[in-house]
């Protein structure tokens, strides 16, 4: 099913083109290394947008990986800059979930975009990890 859901995705739809220029642009911010944190987290997001079905973006933070307290402070600061931009592509996101949602073959597509609305608002300290990781996470939250 996952397969089938990542047909979709990519071949009606060009979920590859989203994917490749998120990645590119995630790439580019991180070598300018001011926006690295932001980059770095565009990159994580490309790669999710590959193979959404079968993938999803968590927090490092829910991951228990260490991190250096000057980077997360910095990263915090990034986040913080980048949250008006985030808002504005979380409210086109939606209204993207509500376009696609109206037809059948669509359902598919919104749920990805749908799964990814956090991400759009704040893409910092994310990591991209199959689903079974992401379900164990919450398992062990709740």
């Amino acid at each position: 099913m996952k397969t089938i859901g990542n047909i979709i995705w990519h071949i009606p739809f060009l979920g590859f083109i989203n994917a490749t220029i998120v990645y590119l642009f995630g790439l580019i911010l991180t070598a300018t290394v001011i926006a690295a944190p932001l980059g770095l987290g565009l990159i994580e997001f490309g790669k999710f947008l590959y193979w959404p079905f079968g993938n999803a973006m968590v927090s490092k933070k829910n991951l228990d990986v260490e991190q250096n307290p000057i980077w997360k402070a910095y990263s915090t600061i990034i986040m913080v800059l980048y949250f008006p931009f985030g808002l504005i592509l979380a409210i086109f996101a939606v209204f993207e979930v509500i376009g696609t949602f109206i037809t059948i073959i669509g359902i598919p597509v919104a749920l990805v975009v749908a799964k990814s609305l956090g991400t759009y608002l704040n893409p910092v300290n994310k990591k991209c990890v199959p689903s079974s990781v992401a379900d164990e996470i919450k398992q062990n939250i709740t």
